[in-house]
């Protein structure tokens, strides 16, 4: 096996792997500069990548859609999931990086518009297999800020890097702890005293509201105004990642309701972050819980990018059997909770969760049993996932 900073010849038979993301805390505060406590799950994306005549193509066993450019192309992204391959591709590229002709082939079983990143997954793996077709060498911090580019300036969508970052620098057994202003980054441990006999279950609400773009990039603006603000209010603060609450209510006059309470969603989460580190050191699955409970009444309440699907998701997970916490994860409108398990309740629990999620919307949802896996990997042809 092969990590990041050693990449194998392109000739030489390899696949590349990148696993999904749940995030524990943390949730819309990678934009300001703020931190935020993701840890890799076990759905991967795999890509291969093999030489080709002529230009670049793209195709996946998930979408019948396929692409092919060449290499002078620079036309407008296809609104499709070939952006996220093609992105990258042009960010390599804007870096001096021109691969030879390629093709690149993806599969897997991320689940899509489900929050958990299949987005940042593809465009993690899509970047290993590119580099290592062109055997050129890029720090971990370096493919994530390139990745992050390719889904900001392409594909159009103003993400934060925690995404990019966590799946490319997670560590089995532990959550990522990461400031995303400086890529300062630490593994915390999930193993740890009472901790070890927790997991983390992952129940897929089926549900994506078609208000979700639109309202993210809204959501986006309104915490940047709050931001300007603040900063107008105290020189020399950086970003939201520096500020407390305190500042937040000597500010709020000067912003609108609505990023005021955007903003006070980001600088508590920030703050809880920062408790959960302790609380990880202290392997204290109660305090950890508590957290990632008063977490999601911030995304529901002030954040308000919640809905009643989930909303009843995490009200029925914190009143059954060996639920230490639960919270949305990912941008919101639907989409995933992450949960604070038992390790001996976790099956009980994911069944109870199903059952009751389905009495009350006729949805099965999927759940998940997942412990933290290692970030993006290189992988000889015969190994298993």
């Amino acid at each position: 096996m092969t990590g990041s900073n050693s990449l194998p010849h392109p000739s030489d038979d390899h696949r590349f792997l990148a696993p999904a993301r749940v995030n524990l805390l943390g949730e819309h505060t990678d934009y300001t500069g703020g931190f935020v406590l993701p840890m890799a799950i076990p759905f991967y994306n795999r890509a291969t990548v093999t030489p080709a005549e002529s230009g670049y193509s793209f195709s996946s066993a998930l979408f019948e859609t396929t692409r092919a450019i060449t290499a002078e192309d620079r036309s407008p992204r296809a609104r499709n999931w070939t952006d996220y391959p093609v992105g990258v591709l042009r960010q390599l590229q804007q870096r001096g990086i021109e691969p030879p002709p390629f093709h690149l082939h993806l599969s897997g079983n991320v689940p899509f518009g489900a929050g958990v990143s299949s987005s940042a997954s593809v465009e993690i793996v899509t970047a290993y297999a590119l580099l290592a077709f062109t055997g050129t060498r890029l720090k971990l911090e370096e493919i994530a800020v390139l990745c992050r580019a390719a889904e900001n300036e392409y594909v159009g969508s103003p993400c934060g890097i925690m995404d990019q970052f966590s799946i490319a620098a997670a560590k089995a057994g532990h959550a990522l702890l990461l400031n995303t202003r400086t890529l300062h980054y630490e593994h915390l441990p999930m193993n740890q005293g009472a901790l070890a006999a927790t997991q983390i279950v992952v129940c897929n609400s089926m549900v994506k509201h078609s208000i979700a773009s639109g309202e993210y990039g809204i959501r986006h603006k309104q915490v940047m105004d709050g931001q300007a603000a603040m900063q107008r209010k105290f020189a020399g603060l950086a970003d939201l990642g520096d500020a407390t609450l305190q500042q937040l209510e000597q500010a709020r006059g000067e912003m609108s309701h609505e990023s005021y309470l955007r903003c006070r969603h980001i600088v508590s989460d920030n703050a809880r972050v920062m408790l959960a580190k302790d609380a990880m050191f202290a392997g204290d699955p109660v305090s950890l819980g508590r957290l990632m409970l008063e977490g999601h009444a911030s995304e529901r309440d002030d954040f308000a990018c919640s809905c009643d699907e989930v909303d009843f998701l995490v009200d029925t997970a914190a009143s059954l059997p060996g639920c230490f916490g639960a919270r949305l994860t990912g941008g919101g409108f639907g989409g995933c909770t992450v949960n604070l398990v038992d390790r001996n309740q976790s099956e009980a629990f994911s069944a109870a969760l199903r059952k009751a999620y389905q009495e009350k919307y006729d949805i099965a949802a999927d759940v998940f049993v997942c412990d933290a896996v290692d970030g993006a990997e290189i992988r000889n042809s015969t190994e298993q996932v």
